[in-house]
């Protein structure tokens, strides 16, 4: 039987270096920016929002560069390309898909790349996306993502935005065939 951690225990076991447990009261909340562009063109059809950079991402400035993301995997399996590994490879996979890609988080204060303890949310203005693209359906990488574009954009775009499942490796309850097959639904 496969234990089930609250938010709180999942936040220590990501943060604690070297097997070595930090109490709470040691974790240290940063304020952070987002620091790097939105991937899209005038062509772009869908738009895919994440939450917020993660730490391994913010580091490399660009997307969904903890190795353990299935991200470029989810979506090179549902497009039919292969797994793209440069950064070129995967804005061009994006683009040939008509792929628009941003978070829903300008800034924020978060420990380390944990969602659950972000504070202080400031939304990406996604207006200068949606003014000069074709987007038709905004797409959420998981809950968190679809909950914070709910709370503090969606109404001012009045766009909803359809949630699919994390491609976070925190997402233990979905394996790589059960997140292609529900993100298949970006391509209809």
């Amino acid at each position: 039987m496969k234990k089930k951690f609250t938010n709180e225990q999942k936040l220590i076991n990501e943060l604690k270096p070297n097997n070595k447990l930090k109490p709470m009261n040691e974790l240290k909340y940063s304020s952070v920016k987002h620091t790097f562009e939105p991937i899209y063109n005038r062509e772009s059809k869908i738009l895919i929002l994440g939450t917020f950079p993660s730490v391994k991402s913010r580091e490399n400035k660009f997307y969904y560069s903890h190795p353990q993301n299935r991200f470029w995997k989810v979506i090179s399996s549902v497009f039919g390309f292969e797994n793209p590994l440069t950064i070129d490879e995967k804005r061009n996979m994006l683009l040939n898909c008509n792929i628009a890609l941003w978070d829903v988080i300008e800034s924020c204060d978060i420990i380390g790349s944990s969602d659950s303890s972000i504070q202080n949310v400031v939304p990406n203005d996604l207006t200068m996306i949606l003014n000069s693209s074709n987007i038709h359906k905004i797409y959420a990488n998981g809950k968190t993502a679809a909950k914070l574009y709910e709370k503090y954009i969606e109404f001012a775009l009045e766009k909803a935005i359809i949630t699919l499942p994390s491609t976070s490796p925190a997402n233990a309850a979905f394996g790589l065939d059960r997140l292609v097959e529900s993100w298949k639904t970006i391509k209809s």
